[in-house]
């Protein structure tokens, strides 16, 4: 268990800066098709349950482990030999994923709806295949001891990204419209640009060139080292379907408060910019003070009992949102209910990052890690898209109440894992910024 100090001490760390940009780069397209959508469509009249059904647009981030095989192990044309698999990656998608956030600005939800969901299903899967080249840079470019830091890190600069597409776009909107607000935050895709473009390839085992006396059979081998075996690596391991389980189930509750929060925001009558400056501005500052503590208890008590904790503390402070409901237009009651909320819900985000980094093997990065991040999609975006229908139905208070009860059984999961699935073992990574040329 490691000093308070030597928690402290891992922040200082400068490759740490990179992955805060590279969460930047991961959190500006999100909003774009979830909280920040949600106000356009309340505010063009979309009932909630439509809301909750429109969450689906987001689905590329639970399948994204289908052509994760693509981006971690098959090298580009020419240009992986010239920046590396992950730096060539991850420019070829954001360029597009830019252009897809411009046109999503541009469409109608009142007159056209479809064309907004199109437009937002192609943002998210841009910005899920995104995801996945960031989360193989980031586990694969910090030493194993960094990984809790590094997961604060990443949340650090995902809510930042968070709110300049959340807090920025709703001023922006204000100001100029819905396309000029998203038009600014397609131009802010440079800062991850810039970043993967400036930082070092990272250390990562090498890829063998498919073999075999045929083309087909080069393509199967291929297919078997690349698609098959890091699942496999996986699927062997003791108690993995409960392991599974517990990252469906750990942040569900916190999940389905999250999706219906905007259409409680509107319904309660907090305007555009009240929005803004409390739950984006404020909220992503209570955030990036809960991730931080986050990232210090992993290193402080280990994972285990981190995840213990904050899972806790981030399903009790579900019930803020009931007691918002009841106070009404009470921008003290809004405040409040953001900073408990926003500051527990970034404590169990970073442990919970820490824990599925730690579950990779570092042959199959990018795509064990979108496995296990597709998994946690599957229940913010799946499991919770019926979340409007039982809004409408039940009205605020009951379910809010509904979705901190609906927390629960991620905690039971995970006191069955305590007790009987060690946690992997670290596996040491070569230092990407010291290696030989």
């Amino acid at each position: 268990m490691a000093s308070w100090r030597e928690a402290f001490d891992t922040y200082r760390q400068p490759r740490l800066l990179a992955i805060l940009f590279m969460g930047f780069s991961s959190g500006l397209p999100f909003a774009l098709t979830s909280s920040t959508l949600n106000y356009w469509l309340r505010q063009a009249g979309i009932s909630r349950t439509e809301i909750g059904l429109f969450s689906l647009v987001g689905i590329a981030y639970t399948l994204k482990f289908v052509w994760s095989p693509v981006l971690d192990r098959l090298p580009l044309p020419i240009l992986t030999k010239w920046l590396g698999r992950r730096r060539s990656w991850g420019l070829v998608i954001q360029v597009p994923l830019a252009a897809s956030m411009f046109v999503l600005g541009f469409t109608d939800p009142a007159r056209a709806p479809i064309f907004t969901a199109l437009a937002a299903i192609a943002v998210a899967f841009l910005s899920a295949s995104q995801d996945v080249v960031i989360d193989a840079y980031r586990i694969e470019l910090l030493k194993p001891e960094e990984q809790g830091a590094g997961a604060a890190a990443t949340q650090w600069g995902y809510r930042l990204g968070l709110l300049a597409s959340g807090a920025g776009a709703l001023h922006l909107m204000d100001f100029a419209g819905w396309p000029f607000a998203y038009a600014v935050m397609a131009a802010l895709m440079a800062v991850g640009m810039a970043t993967v473009w400036l930082t070092p390839e990272p250390s990562a085992p090498a890829l063998d060139s498919p073999v075999g006396a045929s083309t087909m059979q080069r393509v199967r081998n291929w297919l078997s080292d690349s698609v098959v075996a890091p699942f496999a690596d996986f699927f062997t391991r003791a108690h993995w379907l409960a392991i599974l389980l517990f990252i469906v189930l750990y942040k569900y509750g916190d999940a389905l408060a999250g999706l219906m929060a905007t259409p409680l925001y509107v319904d309660l009558g907090f305007t555009p910019a009240e929005v803004a400056d409390i739950s984006k501005v404020f909220g992503v500052g209570a955030t990036m003070v809960g991730v931080g503590a986050g990232g210090l208890v992993v290193a402080r008590l280990g994972l285990y009992p981190s995840l213990l904790f904050c899972g806790v503390i981030q399903n009790l402070a579900t019930l803020m949102y009931a007691a918002l409901a009841l106070a009404g237009h009470d921008l003290k009651m809004l405040a409040l209910s953001v900073a408990l909320e926003n500051v527990t819900g970034g404590m169990g985000s970073a442990a919970f990052v820490a824990y599925l980094s730690r579950l990779c093997s570092v042959r199959f990065t990018a795509t064990q890690y979108a496995l296990f991040s597709a998994l946690f999609a599957f229940s913010r975006i799946v499991l919770s898209a019926p979340g409007g229908w039982l809004a409408d139905r039940v009205d605020w208070v009951p379910f809010f109440s509904i979705a901190a009860v609906a927390g629960i059984p991620g905690l039971l999961a995970l006191l069955w894992l305590i007790r009987r699935v060690p946690l992997p073992a670290i596996t040491p990574a070569p230092d990407p910024l010291t290696r030989t040329a």
